[in-house]
């Protein structure tokens, strides 16, 4: 029985999704606040959310793709 691309296709579409809200927000951020460095002490937070959206997209990327 063949497998439906259907799920892997959605999954790296939601991960490409992560990946490009996690850009759009550090871009977004960047401009509006002037901050462009991730370390700096008072925007951390919003920075981790940035790291934590890169990090699941890319991670699903890896998953769906290797499930290939």
């Amino acid at each position: 029985m063949a497998e439906s691309q259907f799920p892997r296709e959605l999954k790296m579409a939601l991960s490409l999704l992560l990946i490009i809200a996690g850009f759009s927000m550090y871009w977004v951020w960047g401009l509006l606040y002037g901050s462009w460095n991730i370390f700096q002490k008072e925007f951390i937070g919003v920075y981790s959310i940035v790291i934590v959206l890169f990090g699941f997209g890319i991670l699903g990327l890896i998953l769906s793709l290797k499930g290939k």
